[in-house]
């Protein structure tokens, strides 16, 4: 009897990697057999994240487009596309997969594309309140598509759009931490106001030099901080720190390996406005302070976080303001215990539940249809 196979494809940051190894890891749990290869971008976060997670993954030489998009620089950008979709064709062929499952990023596009052309079903997973560019021109070629957003029919066909949640990371949500224990890691205290800053993996320069420009008030007030400084500031950071005491209320580190335990710790989180960080926060009832990052397509952080603050499930904080305002608004907030509680029920009431098992529940319905 034929296994079932599934490609998964995209990645370039953690947003599309942590939502592709959720459904891959699903996916398992319901069919232990299935087989599944990931396809992403060369010299991308996924080549190294993905096998750590235990699956396969072929790279493609693909990349994304320069602004402006006339740019003569995009001739080699579309050179390496072709080549990738070529590329990727000849993957298709070998491991022959029922389904192909796009989450964006650069890989997605050649593998969807490659697939639809070999009449292979296909499904996309946005993450994003605003679509990416990858999925908005994939959308015609996709069986189904996941989103984590109500009013994506302004970008989908509405009869394709299924609202499930974005799937996360399954270990987050471990409810037998002991808070003690947490706390003792970190060298931090169980019994004071703690705030989380999360960057992302590779870090936030705005939010960094926030927590730079801060370490007085740090110092002198009864909070205490979790930083995650990402890997891309590490030497920055030090260089920094050797130059000042560092406050033996602020923990700082380029990466936290237990994020369960920091997140059972928070009080309070900081932290930018990827689609995924912003599923966790709310899977987790956790309050927060979200600080869009201005760098990316679309503007879609902004859209992610407003969807938040709108429901005062979020308070927002704009990057351009954040050296001088982001630190003494969530000292000040994590003291404001009646302002905690409603922004975590808020936060929590959005929450989607189980998005991982949906959409590998439909994979698999599609698969033996």
């Amino acid at each position: 009897m034929k296994k079932n196979k599934v490609i998964i494809s995209g990645g370039g940051t953690g947003g599309h990697i942590f939502p592709a190894v959720s459904i891959a890891n699903a996916l398992k749990k319901l069919c232990p057999d299935v087989e599944i290869l990931f396809v992403g971008a060369e010299g991308r976060m996924e080549m190294q994240r993905v096998p750590q997670a235990g699956y396969e993954i072929v790279g493609l030489p693909v990349r994304g487009l320069i602004r402006p998009l006339w740019s003569l620089k995009n001739i080699s950008v579309l050179l390496d596309y072709i080549k990738s979709k070529r590329k990727v064709k000849h993957v298709i062929r070998d491991f022959n997969p029922d389904v192909v499952v796009g989450v964006g990023g650069y890989a997605s596009a050649a593998t969807l594309n490659a697939a639809h052309d070999m009449h292979i079903p296909c499904v996309i997973q946005e993450q994003n309140s605003f679509a990416g560019l990858t999925n908005k021109t994939l959308a015609e070629k996709a069986e189904r598509i996941y989103v984590a957003y109500e009013g994506m029919e302004r970008f989908f066909p509405k009869d394709k759009i299924r609202l499930v949640g974005n799937p996360v990371r399954q270990n987050l949500c471990n409810e037998n931490i002991d808070k003690e224990k947490a706390a003792e890691d970190f060298n931090l205290s169980p019994d004071k106001p703690t705030i989380l800053l999360i960057g992302g993996s590779l870090g936030a320069r705005t939010m960094n030099e926030s927590v730079l420009q801060s370490l007085e008030l740090i110092r002198n007030s009864n909070v205490q901080f979790i930083w995650q400084t990402g890997s891309y500031y590490k030497d920055h950071i030090a260089q920094q720190l050797a130059r000042h005491s560092v406050p033996g209320n602020l923990h700082v580190t380029d990466f936290i390996k237990s994020m369960d335990k920091a997140y059972a710790l928070a009080d309070l989180v900081i932290s930018r406005a990827g689609a995924s960080s912003i599923s966790e926060l709310c899977l987790l009832g956790k309050p927060s302070i979200l600080v869009p990052s201005p760098n990316v397509a679309e503007d879609h952080q902004t859209h992610n976080a407003m969807a938040l603050v709108n429901r005062n499930a979020a308070l927002l904080v704009k990057d351009a303001e954040a050296e001088h305002t982001l630190i003494p608004l969530a000292i000040k907030t994590v003291g404001d215990k009646a302002l905690l509680e409603s922004l975590s029920k808020n936060a929590s009431d959005m929450a989607f539940r189980n998005s991982d098992t949906i959409i590998a529940q439909e994979i698999l319905t599609l698969i033996n249809r």
